[in-house]
């Protein structure tokens, strides 16, 4: 993954800036480095074994300290400028990733996948083995967070993973992180929960496969996804079970990205941008959504892993076969459906739905106007006053009003004095 990285950023650092995106920008080489730079960056030793992966650019930003450049001293006597708080961190994630090794030594062997080709495990009901598949899949997760909570703690321990700061001037240490337990276990779609798996790798593949693999100026396809993910199979080894799982996952990320597409819009605003950022305050429907797409994610992606675990080719196909395919059931079922014009139909009803919510928001509009020239006309709203709020008139208008009803009152004044001196 190194060499790799190392490879197409010294790539980058030969092509004209402009023809970069932003992250190609902050990790190009434009010269080479020594040879003690490259060896010191390539057997840096907390992340030498199971990552995290890391690119040159970061890892010189921690040899020369511009990591920091930001930080304050840590101290008034002392040049060095790594924040306070990175041992804390550090033993925290080796408190975490100790555990996590525990929890898996107790209870690994018994949630372990290889039960699936047990005599008693097709004694038991489907929804039986649904449900233990799902513990299976929490329990063989474990054993990555504990190691990569170690390697993570390791390099903070070193000084990597510095990632500025918060709110409220407390260093954050989370940039070296390769998982995001929390958004993995509860994820709200597949997207959130690979996003959060292994990140380093992740972005190794993003940057080194998915980017390259893509035609200038065009946004990549579907098959592009399934070349990444076969990269990423091929990576791994050569058993069977890891083609069949990263096949799968290629299907699955295609799937989940139609979803997002064609049903999600009916639980958010009508005249929300389809990539919006900025989300409103989740409804109640909004929520039910999201809870029913972290149990059906997790119960795709257990089922997806499978064959990662048990590797060889005949027990991944029993494994599937004692819990009736359905993963492949559900994941083609949606593709076929939408290809046979199923997303056509759907796209309609998401644009006829915005269309409808754009016409009646103009209708409002319209109404609103009408009252406010109804207002304008009977004296009830000066021009300047604001949607449907009556308003006092302007200071000046009073003014001149108070003024005029002053001289009238005197010229009144005057006339029945002259009238009484007659008399």
């Amino acid at each position: 993954m190194k060499l790799t990285t190392f490879a197409w950023n010294v790539y980058d650092g030969q092509q004209d800036l402009e023809s970069l995106d932003e992250s190609q920008k902050e990790t190009h080489i434009p010269k080479l480095p020594s040879l003690l730079e490259f060896f010191g960056y390539v057997f840096y030793f907390p992340a030498f074994l199971i990552g995290p992966s890391l690119t040159f650019t970061e890892y010189m930003a921690l040899i020369d300290e511009t990591l920091y450049k930001d930080a304050a001293p840590a101290s008034p006597n002392s040049s060095k400028r790594v924040p306070i708080g990175r041992k804390r961190v550090a033993y925290q994630k080796l408190v975490f990733g100790i555990s996590c090794i525990g929890f898996y030594a107790l209870y690994g062997s018994t949630f372990n996948y290889t039960v699936t080709s047990a005599d008693w495990w097709m004694t038991k009901p489907f929804w039986y083995r649904l449900l233990y598949t799902q513990i299976m899949g929490v329990v063989q997760r474990v054993r990555y967070y504990g190691a990569w909570s170690l390697t993570e703690g390791g390099c903070i321990f070193t000084g990597l993973g510095f990632n500025g700061f918060d709110k409220d001037g407390n260093a954050l240490w989370d940039k070296a992180a390769n998982i995001n337990v929390m958004n993995i276990e509860f994820a709200p779609n597949v997207k959130v929960l690979l996003d959060n798996w292994n990140i380093n790798t992740n972005t190794w593949l993003r940057n080194s496969v998915y980017k390259r693999l893509a035609p200038p100026g065009k946004k990549p396809g579907a098959l592009v996804t399934m070349y990444t993910f076969m990269t990423s199979a091929i990576w791994h080894g050569i058993y069977p079970g890891y083609y069949l799982t990263f096949f799968l996952g290629g299907l699955i990320s295609s799937a989940a990205r139609q979803v997002r597409t064609y049903i999600r819009p009916f639980f958010l605003p009508a005249l929300l941008p389809p990539k919006s950022k900025v989300l409103p305050p989740p409804t109640l429907v909004k929520r039910v959504y999201d809870i029913l797409g972290t149990v059906a994610c997790l119960g795709i992606i257990n089922y997806m892993v499978a064959p990662f675990m048990l590797l060889e080719l005949r027990p991944c196909i029993i494994a599937w076969n004692t819990l009736y395919w359905y993963g492949h059931v559900v994941v083609f079922g949606w593709l076929l459906w939408g290809q046979a014009g199923g997303f056509r139909w759907l796209g309609k009803l998401v644009k006829a739905r915005a269309e409808k919510a754009a016409s009646k928001e103009a209708m409002q509009v319209h109404v609103e106007l009408e009252e406010r020239e109804k207002k304008l006309a009977s004296g009830m709203m000066t021009p300047g006053s604001s949607g449907g709020t009556l308003v006092v008139p302007p200071f000046d208008v009073a003014m001149k009003g108070m003024e005029e009803a002053g001289d009238a009152f005197k010229l009144s004044l005057a006339r029945g004095g002259g009238h009484s001196k007659k008399a």
